[in-house]
């Protein structure tokens, strides 16, 4: 596997997927005089005795307090440390490694003072499978991600937790057993650690890449319902589409028509049924606007995984030399590491999660309720109805995560409280913003997942009782794939172990990848 190189320039959302999959790192030799020229700065201010925020004062609240040459390394040794108050459950290996991605890609750009060492290090430790324990909550999204960072950091100085070869240990043994040592922090490089983006950035970045297969995957199982459902496609004609010209929606409903070309389950013109519900008729219009949300909030990570976003920034002129003298060094206290952009897009996505989610719960009672369906299907997808169940409880559990995710949408932007003695008075809340996104998406995977076995139920009694047998050229790969994992239900069974199988499907985009292939082959 050819590694990812990285220059703090060009890094993108399938890159962190890449890294976060094992994909090794190494970074670009001409990334190093920008960092270099930064770390020289740093050392020139420590020297002359210079106040510069974090590197010869204190931090916060603690901003006017100066900090003697001889004590800059403590004091970075210190921030660590006492910022390491991360609680909750640690976040999953792939997760980490996009922090530690992110976090090396911005201290590549050359504005945040650190040694190449520093940014070295952080590529050691994904390159050798060394994952810092990183608890799940306590950063507050301004200030950057300063607790889960901090866990990170620990382990870069021989303390914290890791896993290594799947065993946690402690931060200097599992650097040890990757054949890796402890570095020592020099004036700058703790808060260069801490004070950024790289855990919303991170995971945000993960979370797209599965929004846009989930999207493409919901298509699916609405064409799949669709067709269980004897409906019609006319509702997603490029005319309707072409007068409101909404991009994604035109791409939603053209993929919708691929999904069912040559379908023999749809309805023809009928003059005592002319349209269908709008959970079915308005796909397009639903889905292609949860496309706009998934593409802004990747457009927006984008941005920020080749961003600057510690505090402060050391920009230095072209010469730094005794003639240049102070003037070509400027640190600039400012804000970069507010997490007001990442809040709101995955704020953004995680409202139109909820909505493909509440579309596709909608599709499922449809299919289960033989009034809502005019009896095409049997009530509850069982044709011994009364003694079996059926699928009724199927459509409890997708009621259940789509109840929760209304919860979940919440705006975590739209809070804010204060912090460190109110110095720092406003803060994004972006961290919890990525991880109540990331419960979203897990949900919605799962209610995805038992519409398509729903829908293939679906199709099965159609196909029975109506004698008709041709999908559609998308739906019938899928359809495939999931009859390869579970059968039909003649009986009542535990469902618990076929909607995981399912959700397994969706989550590895193995739903979406048999679809194109199908689609390719046709």
């Amino acid at each position: 596997m050819d590694p990812l190189v990285i220059s703090g320039k060009n890094l993108r959302v399938d890159d962190v997927a890449a890294a976060a999959g094992g994909c090794p790192v190494r970074l670009d030799p001409a990334a190093l005089p920008a960092i270099e020229r930064s770390r020289a700065a740093v050392e020139r201010l420590v020297a002359e005795g210079r106040i510069a925020y974090g590197i010869t004062t204190g931090f916060g609240r603690f901003k006017d307090r100066i900090i003697s040459p001889d004590q800059t390394k403590q004091l970075q040794l210190n921030l660590v440390r006492s910022h390491a108050v991360g609680v909750g459950p640690p976040l999953d290996e792939r997760a980490v490694r996009a922090m530690l991605l992110v976090r090396a890609n911005t201290l590549a750009m050359g504005y945040s003072g650190v040694r190449p060492l520093v940014v070295q290090s952080l590529i050691d430790l994904l390159n050798a499978g060394v994952h810092p324990r990183v608890p799940a909550q306590g950063s507050l999204g301004a200030s950057g991600d300063l607790a889960p960072l901090a866990h990170v950091a620990q382990v870069l100085i021989g303390e914290g937790q890791a896993t290594y070869g799947g065993e946690l240990l402690d931060g200097r043994t599992a650097l040890a057993r990757a054949g890796l040592k402890p570095i020592v922090l020099e004036a700058k490089e703790g808060l260069a650690l801490l004070n950024g983006t790289s855990f919303m950035v991170g995971l945000g970045a993960l979370l797209v890449r599965r929004a846009v297969n989930l999207a493409m995957t919901a298509d699916i199982a609405a064409a799949l319902s669709l067709e269980a459902l004897c409906g019609t496609d006319r509702a997603y004609d490029a005319r309707v589409h072409a007068v409101r010209p909404h991009p994604r929606q035109i791409d939603c409903a053209a993929f919708m028509r691929k999904l069912v070309a040559g379908s023999e389950f749809l309805r023809t013109d009928d003059p005592n049924n002319v349209q269908d519900a709008y959970t079915l008729r308005c796909v397009p219009q639903v889905h292609g606007a949860v496309r706009d949300a998934i593409a802004y909030s990747q457009w927006v990570i984008n941005i920020e995984l080749n961003s600057a976003n510690d505090n402060p920034l050391i920009f230095v002129g072209d010469a730094l030399d005794e003639a240049a003298g102070d003037s070509a060094i400027d640190v600039v206290s400012a804000g970069n590491f507010h997490g007001e952009p990442i809040a709101i897009a995955m704020d953004y996505m995680k409202l139109a999660l909820t909505e493909l989610g509440n579309m596709s719960e909608r599709r499922v009672a449809r299919l289960v309720d033989a009034d809502s369906n005019g009896g095409v299907l049997p009530m509850f997808l069982t044709e011994h109805g009364g003694l079996d169940s059926g699928m009724m409880m199927a459509q409890y559990t997708a009621a259940a995560l789509a109840s929760e995710n209304k919860v979940l949408a919440h705006p975590a932007s739209a809070d804010s409280i204060p912090s460190s003695a109110n110095v720092e008075d406003h803060v994004s809340m972006g961290a919890a913003a990525v991880r109540h996104t990331e419960s979203v998406l897990d949900h919605v995977e799962t209610i995805v997942a038992i519409e398509l076995l729903a829908a293939a139920q679906g199709v099965d009694f159609r196909r029975r009782e109506a004698g008709v047998q041709r999908l559609g050229e998308g739906t019938a790969a899928a359809y495939g794939l999931i009859r390869e994992r579970v059968p039909f239900l003649s009986g009542d069974a535990a469902l618990a172990p076929h909607i995981e199988s399912v959700r397994q499907l969706v989550a590895s985009a193995a739903v979406k990848r048999a679809v194109e292939d199908g689609l390719g082959a046709a």
